[in-house]
């Protein structure tokens, strides 16, 4: 078996968890090609990226070749000679993703590739299903959020890619009855397995003694609810109590969030810092006493599925506040694992983490739940074995269900 990873943009600084299901391939000796419709756009990368071997092959300048589409296609027919009574199939897609798809499965044909799987049912999904199609191969793709929930899911068209791929994979339960329930037989297929974290980089460290120190990290973006967070500080700044709140990571929401911070009077409290290399990230979450993951389903109707970098703190041992959306509540089960409020709801968010940081029996007793759950269910090694399974199989009845949700 020779797998290609088709990604819309490779590679990218908050998508860790594809870089490490490709390593766990990669360490169990599966053959992996990586496919980018387009070039990279950040400068600075996780150091886990140096450590993938696959060859990355860029599509962009296919992309870009529009005035040589006839030209292109008849070059790729040469491997594919069938080609040309194919490109019925794709009617309905942009000329540029044909072309790319076009491109794919030549490259298919002439390295002997045998199944390919994308990430996110957008683009990169358009393109391995149909290279799939041109090349003749079985194709699956991993659903996320964004590409299930956002309003700019046409229901036609995820209809289309999730009828014809041989599987699909999501990373929570809710994931998949939204989808089953909302494209019926189309989203007979779809199968749950987590993302998962290579936890020998993750140790256990218990948070009996920690500093009044809350941690929160991702984009900044409105799905994530740094705002909420804000407004929950200033909640605990009237209490006065005395603590420290620390925001790291880059996005659209930057200048709003210090204005907001500013208009609050926090600035001697809550720090923004902006991205952070993940050696860093791991110190600052270690030193914490609440991770607070606030997460929000967004105006567009986008939301998270469920947070790497949640699952990451649950891993180190630092106990985890987080909100009802989508499938978080399968992880952060509420008294167990973490501590589980309303989403938009700063006074309760402040409750939580007032509660965290006061109560280390509290903080022990929740993280230590949470780690055997990370030990049960996202060790990247075995979910990542169940994913090679659903490469392997020719048809859906072939998937098995062994570790996958039906």
């Amino acid at each position: 078996m020779k797998v290609a990873y088709v990604l819309k943009r490779y590679p990218r600084y908050s998508e860790t968890f594809i870089v490490n299901e490709i390593l766990a391939h990669e360490a169990a000796g599966l053959d992996v090609d990586i496919f980018s419709l387009r070039l990279p756009e950040e400068t600075s990368f996780q150091d886990a990226i140096s450590r993938v071997r696959s060859q990355v092959t860029y599509l962009q300048a296919r992309r870009a070749r529009l005035s040589e589409f006839w030209e292109t296609i008849g070059e790729a027919s040469e491997t594919i000679p069938d080609l040309f009574p194919k490109l019925e199939y794709a009617k309905a897609e942009r000329p540029e993703l044909v072309l790319q798809a076009a491109w794919l499965a030549r490259e298919v044909r002439l390295r002997g590739i045998t199944h390919l799987h994308a990430h996110f049912g957008t683009e990169a999904t358009v393109v391995a299903r149909l290279a799939s199609h041109f090349a003749e191969i079985p194709y699956t793709f991993t659903a996320h959020a964004k590409d299930i929930f956002h309003e700019y899911v046409v229901h036609e068209e995820m209809e289309r890619k999730l009828a014809d791929a041989a599987s699909v994979v999501t990373v929570s339960d809710y994931n998949v009855e939204f989808l089953r329930g909302e494209y019926g037989e189309a989203a007979s297929g779809v199968r749950r397995i987590y993302n998962g974290l290579d936890l020998e980089g993750f140790s256990y460290s218990e948070p009996r003694e920690r500093v009044p120190r809350i941690v929160s990290i991702g984009r900044l973006v409105e799905k994530k609810g740094f705002p909420i967070l804000v407004e929950a500080c200033k909640v605990l700044a009237d209490r006065g109590r005395t603590f420290e709140c620390r925001i790291i990571g880059g996005g659209l929401l930057e200048e709003d969030l210090k204005t907001r911070i500013h208009e609050l009077g926090l600035e001697s409290v809550v720090e923004m810092s902006g991205p952070l290399p993940q050696s860093e990230v791991k110190g600052e979450i270690r030193a914490a006493a609440a991770f607070a993951a606030p997460c929000v389903e967004s105006s567009d109707g986008d939301r998270d599925g469920l947070p790497t970098v949640l699952l990451e703190a649950m891993a180190l041992g630092t106990p985890c506040v987080s909100t009802d959306v989508t499938g978080i509540p399968e992880v952060v089960r509420d008294g167990e694992t973490g501590l589980m409020v309303r989403q938009k709801d700063p006074t309760a968010l402040a409750d939580a983490i007032e509660r965290l940081m006061d109560d280390p029996g509290l903080r022990v007793r929740l993280a230590g739940n949470a780690r055997a759950v990370i030990e049960d269910d996202f060790d990247v090694k075995r979910n990542a074995a169940k994913l090679r399974k659903v490469f392997g199989a020719k048809r859906l009845a072939e998937v098995p269900r062994e570790g996958v949700s039906a």
